[in-house]
Protein backbone atom coordinates (compact mmCIF):
# COMPACT_ATOMS: atom_id res chain seq x y z
CA UNK A 1 0.00 0.00 0.00
CA UNK A 2 1.14 3.64 -1.28
CA UNK A 3 1.39 6.71 1.31
CA UNK A 4 1.33 9.72 -1.31
CA UNK A 5 2.53 12.50 1.48
CA UNK A 6 1.94 14.95 -0.95
CA UNK A 7 -1.53 15.50 -2.75
CA UNK A 8 -4.11 19.05 -3.42
CA UNK A 9 -7.81 17.24 -3.28
CA UNK A 10 -9.18 20.42 -2.62
CA UNK A 11 -8.03 21.27 -6.07
CA UNK A 12 -11.34 22.43 -8.26
CA UNK A 13 -10.35 20.26 -10.72
CA UNK A 14 -11.52 17.84 -8.31
CA UNK A 15 -15.14 19.65 -7.77
CA UNK A 16 -17.00 16.94 -10.11
CA UNK A 17 -15.86 13.89 -8.70
CA UNK A 18 -13.62 14.33 -5.23
CA UNK A 19 -15.67 12.15 -3.31
CA UNK A 20 -15.58 9.29 -6.15
CA UNK A 21 -11.70 9.51 -6.57
CA UNK A 22 -11.11 9.51 -3.10
CA UNK A 23 -13.30 6.14 -2.47
CA UNK A 24 -11.49 4.70 -4.91
CA UNK A 25 -8.00 4.85 -3.77
CA UNK A 26 -7.98 1.99 -1.17
CA UNK A 27 -9.25 -0.53 -4.10
CA UNK A 28 -5.76 1.02 -6.01
CA UNK A 29 -3.58 0.14 -3.10
CA UNK A 30 -3.39 3.76 -1.62
CA UNK A 31 -3.70 3.94 2.25
CA UNK A 32 -2.66 6.96 3.53
CA UNK A 33 -2.52 11.01 1.97
CA UNK A 34 -1.56 14.06 3.54
CA UNK A 35 -3.61 16.83 1.79
CA UNK A 36 -1.52 19.92 1.76
CA UNK A 37 -2.89 23.71 2.08
CA UNK A 38 -1.62 26.21 0.09
CA UNK A 39 -3.35 28.97 2.33
CA UNK A 40 -5.76 29.91 5.13
CA UNK A 41 -8.55 28.69 2.56
CA UNK A 42 -7.08 25.57 1.52
CA UNK A 43 -5.58 24.68 5.00
CA UNK A 44 -9.29 24.88 6.45
CA UNK A 45 -10.48 22.62 3.31
CA UNK A 46 -7.16 20.10 4.25
CA UNK A 47 -8.19 20.01 7.25
CA UNK A 48 -12.23 19.39 6.41
CA UNK A 49 -10.78 16.26 4.20
CA UNK A 50 -9.06 14.66 6.96
CA UNK A 51 -12.03 15.12 9.22
CA UNK A 52 -14.07 13.37 6.40
CA UNK A 53 -12.11 10.69 5.55
CA UNK A 54 -10.30 8.02 7.51
CA UNK A 55 -7.13 7.68 5.80
CA UNK A 56 -6.58 11.66 5.10
CA UNK A 57 -4.49 13.96 7.02
CA UNK A 58 -3.61 17.28 6.89
CA UNK A 59 -0.95 19.88 6.69
CA UNK A 60 -1.58 23.58 7.26
CA UNK A 61 0.20 26.98 5.84
CA UNK A 62 0.82 29.29 3.45
CA UNK A 63 2.59 28.79 -0.28
CA UNK A 64 4.91 30.96 -1.33
CA UNK A 65 2.52 32.22 -4.39
CA UNK A 66 0.23 33.18 -1.61
CA UNK A 67 2.32 35.62 0.86
CA UNK A 68 2.07 38.84 -0.55
CA UNK A 69 -1.42 38.84 1.20
CA UNK A 70 -0.73 37.43 4.40
CA UNK A 71 -0.57 39.28 7.66
CA UNK A 72 0.33 37.96 11.35
CA UNK A 73 -3.36 37.25 11.59
CA UNK A 74 -2.95 34.33 9.47
CA UNK A 75 0.05 32.95 11.54
CA UNK A 76 -2.73 32.78 14.78
CA UNK A 77 -5.25 30.80 12.01
CA UNK A 78 -2.27 28.27 10.97
CA UNK A 79 -1.61 27.90 14.77
CA UNK A 80 -5.55 26.94 15.42
CA UNK A 81 -5.74 24.51 12.45
CA UNK A 82 -2.88 23.31 13.75
CA UNK A 83 -4.66 21.86 17.26
CA UNK A 84 -6.74 19.45 14.81
CA UNK A 85 -5.40 15.79 15.88
CA UNK A 86 -5.54 15.06 12.21
CA UNK A 87 -2.91 17.85 11.40
CA UNK A 88 0.40 16.65 10.72
CA UNK A 89 2.80 19.40 9.28
CA UNK A 90 3.17 22.76 8.67
CA UNK A 91 2.76 23.58 4.62
CA UNK A 92 3.27 23.69 1.86
CA UNK A 93 5.94 26.81 2.98
CA UNK A 94 8.96 27.76 0.89
CA UNK A 95 10.12 29.90 -1.61
CA UNK A 96 9.38 30.53 -5.32
CA UNK A 97 12.07 32.31 -7.44
CA UNK A 98 10.64 31.29 -11.33
CA UNK A 99 7.21 33.02 -10.72
CA UNK A 100 7.73 35.46 -8.28
CA UNK A 101 4.16 35.52 -7.43
CA UNK A 102 5.07 37.52 -4.46
CA UNK A 103 7.64 39.35 -3.75
CA UNK A 104 11.03 38.06 -2.49
CA UNK A 105 11.43 39.68 0.64
CA UNK A 106 7.71 38.68 1.39
CA UNK A 107 8.59 35.10 0.75
CA UNK A 108 11.48 35.42 2.50
CA UNK A 109 9.95 36.90 6.04
CA UNK A 110 6.95 34.51 5.58
CA UNK A 111 8.82 31.35 5.67
CA UNK A 112 10.77 31.95 8.13
CA UNK A 113 7.70 33.42 10.57
CA UNK A 114 6.15 29.58 9.43
CA UNK A 115 9.42 27.92 10.35
CA UNK A 116 9.76 29.45 13.70
CA UNK A 117 5.49 28.39 13.78
CA UNK A 118 6.58 24.68 13.18
CA UNK A 119 9.26 24.82 15.21
CA UNK A 120 7.23 26.57 18.23
CA UNK A 121 4.34 23.87 17.34
CA UNK A 122 6.42 20.77 17.16
CA UNK A 123 5.59 20.15 13.85
CA UNK A 124 7.99 18.98 10.48
CA UNK A 125 7.73 21.03 7.54
CA UNK A 126 6.66 20.97 4.08
CA UNK A 127 8.99 22.82 2.01
CA UNK A 128 8.59 24.35 -2.04
CA UNK A 129 11.48 25.37 -2.94
CA UNK A 130 11.76 26.13 -7.02
CA UNK A 131 14.61 28.54 -8.57
CA UNK A 132 15.66 29.60 -4.76
CA UNK A 133 17.56 26.62 -3.65
CA UNK A 134 20.39 28.92 -2.42
CA UNK A 135 18.13 31.42 -0.09
CA UNK A 136 15.87 27.78 1.03
CA UNK A 137 19.42 26.63 2.14
CA UNK A 138 20.29 29.23 4.11
CA UNK A 139 16.59 29.66 5.65
CA UNK A 140 17.14 26.01 6.44
CA UNK A 141 20.25 26.27 8.29
CA UNK A 142 19.26 29.58 10.51
CA UNK A 143 15.81 27.50 11.42
CA UNK A 144 16.08 25.12 14.48
CA UNK A 145 14.06 22.56 13.01
CA UNK A 146 15.66 19.20 12.55
CA UNK A 147 12.70 17.66 10.15
CA UNK A 148 10.52 17.80 7.64
CA UNK A 149 10.11 17.54 4.17
CA UNK A 150 11.89 18.90 0.79
CA UNK A 151 8.31 18.54 -1.88
CA UNK A 152 8.83 17.26 -5.36
CA UNK A 153 12.72 17.47 -5.52
CA UNK A 154 13.99 18.54 -8.18
CA UNK A 155 17.56 19.95 -7.38
CA UNK A 156 20.85 17.97 -7.82
CA UNK A 157 22.76 15.33 -5.79
CA UNK A 158 24.65 18.08 -4.08
CA UNK A 159 21.54 19.79 -3.10
CA UNK A 160 19.71 16.73 -1.87
CA UNK A 161 22.81 15.82 0.58
CA UNK A 162 23.09 19.60 2.25
CA UNK A 163 19.10 18.89 2.80
CA UNK A 164 19.64 15.39 3.89
CA UNK A 165 22.79 16.58 6.24
CA UNK A 166 19.26 19.45 7.54
CA UNK A 167 18.17 16.42 8.50
CA UNK A 168 15.30 16.72 5.88
CA UNK A 169 13.21 13.64 4.25
CA UNK A 170 13.34 13.93 0.08
CA UNK A 171 10.31 13.77 -2.07
CA UNK A 172 9.48 12.31 -5.72
CA UNK A 173 7.31 13.07 -7.21
CA UNK A 174 6.28 12.85 -11.60
CA UNK A 175 9.53 14.39 -12.47
CA UNK A 176 11.40 11.76 -11.52
CA UNK A 177 9.67 9.47 -14.50
CA UNK A 178 10.23 12.48 -17.27
CA UNK A 179 12.43 11.09 -20.25
CA UNK A 180 14.10 14.52 -19.66
CA UNK A 181 14.59 14.18 -16.36
CA UNK A 182 18.45 14.80 -15.50
CA UNK A 183 19.51 14.69 -12.37
CA UNK A 184 16.81 13.43 -10.71
CA UNK A 185 17.88 9.97 -11.69
CA UNK A 186 20.35 10.21 -9.62
CA UNK A 187 19.31 11.82 -6.88
CA UNK A 188 16.71 8.76 -6.12
CA UNK A 189 19.81 6.37 -6.29
CA UNK A 190 21.55 8.09 -3.45
CA UNK A 191 18.99 9.11 -0.87
CA UNK A 192 19.02 6.56 2.41
CA UNK A 193 16.49 4.59 2.63
CA UNK A 194 14.59 6.26 5.98
CA UNK A 195 15.00 9.33 3.91
CA UNK A 196 12.85 8.55 1.17
CA UNK A 197 9.32 9.62 0.26
CA UNK A 198 7.09 9.49 -2.80
CA UNK A 199 4.43 11.71 -3.72
CA UNK A 200 1.86 12.63 -6.58
CA UNK A 201 1.25 16.42 -5.84
CA UNK A 202 -1.97 15.87 -7.79
CA UNK A 203 -4.05 17.49 -9.82
CA UNK A 204 -0.24 18.90 -11.06
CA UNK A 205 2.41 16.66 -13.11
CA UNK A 206 0.97 13.14 -13.74
CA UNK A 207 3.90 11.12 -14.39
CA UNK A 208 4.76 8.91 -17.44
CA UNK A 209 2.76 7.41 -19.13
CA UNK A 210 0.05 10.07 -17.94
CA UNK A 211 1.96 13.20 -18.19
CA UNK A 212 -0.48 16.14 -19.21
CA UNK A 213 -3.29 14.25 -17.28
CA UNK A 214 -5.57 14.79 -14.71
CA UNK A 215 -2.92 13.31 -11.92
CA UNK A 216 -4.00 11.51 -9.01
CA UNK A 217 -2.88 9.10 -5.65
CA UNK A 218 -3.36 6.06 -8.11
CA UNK A 219 -0.18 7.38 -10.25
CA UNK A 220 1.70 7.37 -7.37
CA UNK A 221 3.07 4.11 -7.92
CA UNK A 222 4.62 4.98 -11.25
CA UNK A 223 6.89 7.34 -9.27
CA UNK A 224 7.43 4.37 -6.78
CA UNK A 225 8.10 2.01 -9.98
CA UNK A 226 10.88 4.07 -11.21
CA UNK A 227 12.56 4.53 -7.77
CA UNK A 228 12.40 0.83 -7.78
CA UNK A 229 14.02 0.10 -10.94
CA UNK A 230 17.09 3.07 -10.74
CA UNK A 231 17.76 1.48 -6.96
CA UNK A 232 16.91 -2.27 -8.11
CA UNK A 233 14.31 -3.31 -5.68
CA UNK A 234 10.70 -3.79 -6.24
CA UNK A 235 8.37 -1.81 -5.80
CA UNK A 236 6.82 -3.38 -2.93
CA UNK A 237 9.96 -2.92 -1.05
CA UNK A 238 9.26 0.83 -2.11
CA UNK A 239 6.07 1.51 -1.24
CA UNK A 240 6.73 -0.30 2.59
CA UNK A 241 9.58 1.68 3.12
CA UNK A 242 8.27 4.94 2.31
CA UNK A 243 4.64 4.51 3.89
CA UNK A 244 6.59 3.88 7.29
CA UNK A 245 9.13 7.14 6.59
CA UNK A 246 5.35 8.55 6.00
CA UNK A 247 3.77 7.75 9.20
CA UNK A 248 7.29 8.50 11.84
CA UNK A 249 7.78 11.99 10.59
CA UNK A 250 4.26 12.49 10.34
CA UNK A 251 3.98 10.87 13.77
CA UNK A 252 0.79 8.43 12.58
CA UNK A 253 0.38 5.53 14.88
Amino acid sequence: MYFDSHAHYDDRRFDDDRHEALLSLAENGISNITNIGSDIKTSKKSVALAEKYDFIYAAVGVHPHEVKDMQDADLLEIANLSKHKKVVAIGEIGLDYYYDHSPREAQRYWFKKQMKLAYDLKLPVVIHSRDATEDTIKICKESKIHGGIIHCFSGSVETAEIYLDLGYHISFAGPVTFKNSKSLPEVAKIVPEDRLLIETDCPYMAPEPHRGKRNCSVYVKYVAEKIADLRGVSAEHIAKITSDNAKKLFNIK
